[in-house]
């Protein structure tokens, strides 16, 4: 494995010669690579296919939508010498791969993943939240993956259903997940707070599938602040009202306190209740956050850039392979949930680094129709500088959708 240079923005001529995705896999960290393959013995008596060649075709089969091993085979087979350009070492048989996937341990592609979230949080440290007044900004969700319980019984969900949970913790700076927990479907989705580092002054958005007090409680004590919509049975009295403008879709903004025992036991301080009328729907919203000091619309405000989070599902989902998995054990599905992070943070990190404007769910379908091409990166979105040329899902999503 080589250590690969990372291509120069401002020259335009550096990269002739290589493809599209020779010059993506120049970003990665080859060296960290190597180290979290060697933490878990991943080429320890590996005759065929390293670590490093199975993270690649995989990644090849991410980036191209290859829809089983069979698809990825016949796809490397046809492209043929190319592979050494691509840095895939030879042609590789859907039998090695499968072998790959179901032996070499997931947690190499955690511990890799883990190395590029951390460079992508980086890189985006400083970019705006879009709410005044409000640094760090994080979404909490999860979503479901529905498998077939006769091949995944593993993952038993229901009586004749599998299904694995993906929770996600997103740092809206960048839209760039600092936190994923995969769980069987069982799993309710309040649990992960629980495995939460909560960092003060922060804030949170999360659904109302969130609510449990105790649990938020600990948000009040780290000095960080939520955001929740809350439910209808959540028994609260009003103590103080404060004015709001109705023409912004407000409707009221109150202290209020707990009333239920065991609620006010867990929760005994005082919580904001913001409500608010999404225009489009005509739907009334109710949001409960610990937070005092921002002005009632910048907390609707937040709430609705919880829908990064599910912008992020629906990509993941629809453009990385993860409901088409290519093995049925718990390890090849998680190997390759893993890595189809991995390619998404990765394309984070060059998004950032060439400085292009783009976003990264466009970057991402770009990517899949010119990744064999022999240009610089910059010049290949050049072409793309409109954006009715891609579509997108990107605009289809409905403010408050529930």
């Amino acid at each position: 494995m080589r250590s690969c240079l990372l291509p120069d923005p401002q020259d335009g001529g550096m990269n002739d010669g290589k493809s599209i995705f020779s010059q993506l896999i120049g970003f990665l960290p080859d060296r960290e690579f190597r180290r979290c393959v060697a933490r878990y013995g991943g080429d320890r008596y590996i005759k065929k296919l390293s670590c490093w060649d199975q993270f690649l075709v995989m990644a090849f089969a991410q980036l191209t939508y290859r829809e089983s091993l069979r698809d990825i085979e016949a796809c490397l087979g046809a492209i043929g010498p190319k592979l050494y350009h691509m840095g895939i070492g030879s042609a590789v048989a859907r039998s090695t791969l499968a072998d790959a996937n179901e032996d070499r341990d997931w947690r190499i592609f955690v511990d890799f993943a883990q190395v590029l979230i951390r460079t992508a949080i980086k890189l985006y440290a400083n970019d705006a939240t879009g709410i005044a007044d409000v640094h760090d900004l994080y979404a909490l969700d999860s979503t479901t993956i529905d498998l077939c319980l006769a091949l995944f019984p593993w993952a038993k969900f229901r009586k004749h259903k599998a299904a694995i949970k993906m929770h996600t913790l997103l740092d809206l700076h960048g839209s760039i997940p600092t936190f994923i927990h995969i769980t069987n479907g069982k799993v309710h989705d309040v649990k992960v707070l629980d495995e939460i580092v909560i960092e003060a002054g922060a804030f949170y958005v999360m659904d109302r599938g969130y609510i449990d007090f105790e649990r938020l409680y600990r948000f009040t004590l780290s000095s960080a602040f939520f955001v929740v919509r809350t439910k209808a049975n959540v028994l609260l009295e009003r103590r103080y009202s404060r004015p709001v403008d109705k023409a912004t879709g407000l409707r009221s903004d109150h202290t209020v306190i707990l009333t239920s025992l065991n609620s006010a036991t867990a929760y005994p301080d005082a919580l904001r209740r913001v409500t608010f009328c999404d225009p489009e729907t005509g739907k009334r919203l109710k949001f409960l956050t610990n937070n005092f000091a921002l002005p009632p619309l910048a907390i609707a405000e937040i709430y609705k850039k919880r829908w990064a989070v599910e912008l992020f599902f629906r990509w993941i989902k629809m453009h990385l392979r993860i409901k088409a998995f290519y093995g049925t054990s718990e390890n090849a599905v998680k190997t390759q949930i893993w890595i189809a992070i991995s390619i998404y943070v990765l394309v984070a990190i060059v998004r950032k680094r060439l400085g292009v404007e783009t976003s990264l769910y466009q970057l991402l379908q770009i990517f899949s129709v010119t990744l064999f091409e022999k240009t610089p990166i910059l010049r290949a979105l050049q072409r793309f500088d409109s954006q009715d040329e891609l579509q997108t899902n990107s605009n289809q999503l409905i403010l408050f959708d529930f």
